[in-house]
């Protein structure tokens, strides 16, 4: 069996049809304040981020040449996604500040237009509720080093904020030390359990489940010869990315050389 699966395996990565995905891991543009990480950031819409944008959608077009952008929303909304794709390329419709918009639309019309399509997956959330209300008896020190890691990083995060540029802050969000960093608080917190509950497995459980679902997804949009960009929430892409490297059925490439390219090209 392992000489067959060595086999299957060798023999696709010699597939040139076989599709080729960009993971793009963001902050939230327009943040919604539902991160545990609370902070004021940067304004993407004033007008350096906004030529950065410009440049960068440019790289991507000229250097990855994307075939189908997925983008962070659920697919329950896609006639209301598409309708407003459809106007931004007739020229009648104003982009937000949401990364959706201001990444996966800009790059979709530099593109000519091609397709865009929503992944995440909302039916499935982060079930941390129980954990939280044992952690205080079943793990109080853990709740500290918890709280104070939090703390720790939303005055990083907004130190970044205030002092970076947006094409360094998209640099750190596709870190692989930032991404190790960020699985890491499901870790150390899954070993939390009251009454021989699991409440930490349970909430970490869950919270792989949602990518898993989202990666579903990605895999149903990666027919023979596409070219995927795609674009979400670092805490999303991080795990992405994993999964990703573990398919011998996709071929994953770095979104970094592209990042720092658009970065150092400024004016």
């Amino acid at each position: 069996m392992a000489g067959l699966i060595w086999g299957l395996s060798s023999a696709q990565a010699a597939d040139d049809e076989m599709p080729k995905v960009m993971m793009f891991g963001v902050f939230h543009f327009a943040n919604p304040g539902k991160d545990m990480v609370k902070t004021d950031q940067i304004n993407v819409m004033t007008d350096k981020p906004q030529a950065y944008l410009d440049r960068l959608a440019q790289r991507i077009v000229t250097e990855f040449k994307p075939t189908k952008i997925l983008l962070e929303y659920s697919p329950a909304g896609e006639e209301v996604w598409q309708d407003r794709y459809q106007k931004y390329l007739d020229g009648t419709y104003e982009l937000p500040s949401n990364e959706n918009y201001q990444l996966g639309f800009r790059i979709g019309k530099a593109a000519g237009g091609i397709p865009v399509r929503g992944y995440d997956e909302q039916e499935i959330g982060w079930e941390a509720d129980a954990m939280f209300e044992v952690m205080p008896v079943a793990a109080p020190a853990l709740q500290a080093e918890v709280e104070r890691m939090i703390g720790e990083i939303s005055q990083e995060t907004a130190e970044a904020h205030r002092t970076k540029s947006l094409g360094e802050l998209l640099l750190d969000a596709n870190d692989p030390e930032k991404d190790r960093l960020n699985k890491s608080f499901y870790i150390m917190t899954n070993g939390v359990s009251a009454d021989g509950k699991f409440q930490g497995a349970t909430a970490s459980a869950s919270w792989w489940h949602r990518n898993f679902r989202m990666y579903a997804r990605i895999q149903q949009n990666a027919a023979p010869g596409e070219r995927l960009l795609v674009i979400g929430g670092q805490g999303h892409t991080a795990i992405l990315k994993d999964f990703l490297a573990m398919d011998s059925h996709m071929d994953g490439l770095d979104i970094r050389p592209l990042l720092l390219d658009a970065e150092q090209s400024a004016p």
